[in-house]
């Protein structure tokens, strides 16, 4: 269906209503390479000089043929092509590339004003689409849009990624001597473009100190988490390196890994000690490669990504008992940071408490608690197993049922506990110690079994015929 150049512009504005953003390609700093891909001399000409500038490679081709033999030598940032090419159409090269995992960004030209041929190249994936003849001012602007684009599409799934962690990057919080020295490290090593590996119990801060390193490194990509110990070696091969279509059963469509989204950033793996060997060669092969391949895909995608790791596990015994590998021990060991345990670090507890407790109280939405001196005492006394994350769940807990933290601590509760309950704390069979708690968040909420029900995470329901069946009326 042939339609006038104008009456196509509007389509296309219709159909990529995002395209509003007029971002200059000079804005993009990370922006290098660009495959410009038309069987015009004249077209490759004056796109090579229009975006020198801009970029420090252009590599051109005349067909699909010659496109496909750079794009399995190099990496390109960008693809520009013409949508009728000598031997095969644009859009279906294009699409082939998707199949193939290969997701980099494409603008389309055309001389030929085809309304439904521009959204079938849209539809294929092309990132925007000019018709010819442009100015060079037209194409830059496309260049900075379909950039910009992929740019908050990445950042928008770091967010999604990252914002169950919106509690753990309000800083390190501490004044003893091993904490602050623990921060002078960071600083010292943050900017330095070396493997760091953090190592210390469960519950310590290991990504906190990470995210620390990460802010003071001056790197402009994003910081990507990921807990090496929490899936299996196919999983957590194709979450790192993505992987193509039809990879395996259920990878309908391509997708990149957090190697890929990381790309001028940081990536954190967090329980490196859990990785499964044939990961940990893998992952060897990346960091001195600085090249990542998805699974199933054929060619390889240049990173550049800074490795932070972490373990609870001594490592050097990993690498004893064959459980890890020993070149990757000391690729990863290059600067190695320890992070105290909180009962190495007892002084900072009342500094621990009124940050936990402040923050938590203004996302609940309750007044913050005044915890007394000797209910410090009684804390301070506690061996503390999970560290700073079990601190953290007592002060949560302590908030939500409205009583002293000691009260959710194995040998805390008995020296807060009244005259009237010593007798029953003796019997801690499961049926006796359930009926206690859930007695105990009634006369916390005052009776009102609905209040409770929802703290206890059960319905009135089940909690009413509880009560019924223990004789408690109300």
């Amino acid at each position: 269906m042939a339609c006038s150049t104008e009456n196509l512009r509007t389509a296309l504005a219709d159909a990529e209503s995002d395209n509003t953003a007029n971002t200059p390609v000079e804005n993009n700093k990370r922006l290098t390479s660009v495959l410009v891909v038309d069987d015009e001399p004249g077209i490759l000409s004056f796109l090579q000089k229009g975006l020198s500038a801009q970029f420090s490679l252009i590599e051109v081709a005349a067909d699909t043929h010659a496109a496909d033999a750079l794009l399995a030598r190099c990496h390109f940032d960008l693809i520009i092509s013409d949508i009728r090419l000598p031997d095969r159409s644009g859009v279906d090269w294009v699409a082939s590339l998707r199949e193939q995992n290969q997701n980099t960004p494409v603008i389309f030209m055309t001389a030929h004003a085809d309304l439904q041929t521009a959204i079938t190249a849209l539809r294929a994936g092309a990132s925007d689409f000019l018709l010819k003849p442009f100015r060079m001012e037209q194409m830059q602007t496309a260049v900075g849009r379909c950039l910009e684009r992929e740019r908050l599409q990445k950042e928008n799934f770091l967010l999604r990624r990252q914002v169950k962690h919106l509690h753990d990057t309000s800083g390190i919080i501490g004044s003893c001597d091993l904490i602050q020295g623990v921060c002078e490290v960071i600083k010292r090593v943050a900017p330095m473009p070396s493997t760091v590996l953090i190592y210390g119990e469960s519950g310590t801060g290991k990504e906190l100190a990470a995210r620390a390193i990460h802010q003071y490194s001056g790197r402009t990509g994003s910081f990507v988490p990921i807990n090496c110990g929490a899936m299996n070696a196919e999983l957590l091969e194709s979450e790192l390196f993505g992987h193509a279509k039809g990879a395996f059963t259920g990878a309908i469509k391509a997708r990149e890994g957090l190697f890929s989204y990381a790309d001028g950033g940081t990536l954190f793996l967090d329980e490196i000690g859990e990785m499964p060997l044939a990961m940990q060669t893998r992952l060897l092969r990346v960091m001195e490669d600085r090249a990542v391949r998805p699974v199933g895909g054929n060619r390889e995608t240049p990173v550049d990504v800074r490795i932070i790791a972490a373990t609870n596990r001594d490592l050097r015994a990993e690498v004893e008992h064959g459980n890890f590998r020993e070149d990757l021990f000391y690729r990863l060991n290059v600067l190695s940071i320890r992070m105290p345990s909180l009962r190495e670090r007892i002084q900072d507890l009342p500094e621990l408490i009124d940050h936990f407790a402040t923050s938590i109280a203004s996302d609940l939405g309750v007044p913050a608690p005044r915890i007394e001196k000797s209910e410090l005492d009684r804390l301070a006394q506690y061996a503390w197993p999970g560290n700073i994350r079990e601190l953290k769940n007592v002060i949560e807990r302590c908030l939500l049922l409205s009583h002293q933290p000691s009260q959710s601590l194995p040998g805390c509760a008995s020296a807060v506990s009244s005259d009237s309950d010593a007798g029953a704390e003796d019997d801690l069979t499961l049926e006796s110690v359930e009926r206690r708690h859930i007695l105990r968040v009634l006369d916390l909420e005052g009776g009102n079994k609905s209040a409770a029900a929802r703290i206890l995470g059960v319905s009135r329901k089940t909690l009413e015929r509880k009560c019924q069946a223990w004789g408690v009326n109300g």
